[in-house]
């Protein structure tokens, strides 16, 4: 791991939550939490402190009243007061007589605010030459204080020692906060879920799939932002339409003379000459064709949950069959079915060309279907030449040739891979080339689930 990687800043954000909801969550909690906790500070270091040092000056002024009887009073009036004194301050005073106490030690003892008010209150109401400890007898305060024949022992009930007060203070914090965390995360929820289904919305538009529940609602600015996603996706959509009925009618209207020369060259005496104009004619529907592809992709139609391997197999087989080619010369992996929902006859075309590239530069053709959580594959192999690393990029290029080494797109206009990677990103996937284990070249084309 490197230092960069360990600076605070980077840290802290690799600890922060990505998704919106965690950071509004902590952007309403967090200040809250930080003011209970300053509230519960001030509350236990200053009022509870203050309060319990009040208590334990009673308490100790108790102490220096009877200490005062046990040494100023004989015997037998000692006792009726001892009795008198545990009714009206409802301590359990007993005298044991003989008994000493023997020095503080100066080793500090781990004590709480309670035990080291009341230790600090007493020593400076009776001062510090007679002796006295404080233990706890359960929950309640057990005092020992040296008198002149013995040791006077009270038992101090914990109430009239300390404050009841900040265990429903604590409670009190504590529900309170939970309550508003409880509001917090619903009231968030149903600020985010707008966003969230905004957000589904552009993902399945952009992996071509149909999207005709989406309505705006939430938050004005969700809303307006819903309302600016319909209006793209409007415009996106009559662009495309646009764009393909343009192109259909250019197609058309040039089919229409083409046939025309193709039926008078097919009257006319066959030669070498008419020979040559009639393969023309054929290029030229061809690269109309072509054209309207490119310029149609997946435009009108609907994504539908099918199996990727039937599609796979089937699209390579009517490549195999136009080229005329050995069915030997293809192997399909026969995988599990690979459900996904895609708009199969721009994918079947996607395939088709893909295929058909690898049977025009090598001699077999492998296709394989995969799946994981995330995406879906569809890999073709073939044992051609291949394309050099630095030129895989520039194939993709519409109306472009390579001009060294394997030519993908050879005996078309340029259009075979644009319009397998234009299908591959529209339905927010991509296509990628690399090296086939076979030597040749191999096309991925990554789905996403």
């Amino acid at each position: 791991m490197s230092v960069e990687s360990l600076r605070p800043d980077r840290l802290f954000r690799r600890a922060m939550p990505r998704g919106l909801f965690g950071r509004s969550l902590i952007i309403i909690v967090a200040p809250v939490v930080i003011l209970q906790g300053i509230v519960s500070y001030i509350f236990f270091e200053r009022d509870i402190d203050a309060s319990t040092r009040r208590l334990s000056r009673d308490i100790a002024a108790d102490v220096s009243f009877l200490v005062a009887m046990e040494d100023k009073y004989p015997k037998p009036e000692r006792e009726a007061l001892r009795a008198l004194a545990a009714r009206r301050l409802r301590y359990d005073i007993a005298f044991l007589p003989g008994q000493t106490i023997p020095p503080p030690s100066r080793q500090p003892r781990h004590q709480s605010t309670i035990d080291r008010a009341l230790d600090e209150v007493i020593a400076q109401q009776i001062g510090e030459v007679r002796h006295f400890e404080t233990a706890r007898a359960g929950d309640d305060f057990d005092i020992r204080v040296e008198v002149h024949d013995g040791v006077l022992r009270l038992i101090v009930p914990r109430e009239r020692a300390t404050v009841s007060a900040p265990d429903i203070f604590i409670l009190w914090m504590a529900g309170s906060a939970l309550i508003l965390l409880a509001v917090a995360i619903l009231f968030l929820r149903n600020q985010v879920r707008p966003i969230e289904r905004l957000a589904r919305a552009a993902d399945a538009f952009g992996k071509g799939r149909p999207v005709a529940d989406f309505k705006p609602y939430g938050a004005s600015e969700v809303r307006r932002a819903a309302q600016a996603f319909l209006t793209m996706r409007e415009r996106l959509d009559r662009f495309v339409q646009q764009r393909t009925e343009m192109l259909a009618g250019v197609s058309h209207d040039l089919k229409t003379p083409l046939t025309r020369i193709r039926l008078q060259l097919a009257l006319m005496k066959p030669s070498a000459d008419i020979d040559a104009m009639l393969d023309d004619v054929v290029q030229m529907e061809s690269m109309l064709n072509e054209y309207l592809d490119f310029a149609r992709g997946g435009a009108g139609e609907h994504s539908s949950v099918i199996d990727l391997v039937a599609l796979a197999r089937g699209a390579a087989e009517r490549a195999v069959r136009a080229r005329m080619a050995e069915p030997r010369r293809l192997s399909v992996d026969t995988a599990a079915p690979v459900m996904l929902a895609v708009k199969p006859q721009a994918l079947g075309r996607c395939i088709a060309n893909l295929v058909d590239n690898a049977l025009k530069h090598g001699r077999h053709v492998f296709v394989h279907v995969s799946r994981d959580d995330k995406t879906a594959e569809i890999v073709i192999d073939d044992d051609g030449p291949g394309i050099a690393e630095k030129l895989r990029e520039e194939a993709f290029k519409p109306f472009h040739r390579l001009d060294q080494g394997r030519n993908l797109q050879s005996g078309g206009v340029g259009l075979g891979l644009a319009i397998a990677r234009d299908v591959a990103r529209a339905h927010g996937g991509d296509l990628v080339l690399d090296t086939s284990p076979q030597g040749g070249l191999r096309a991925i084309v990554r789905l996403p689930v």
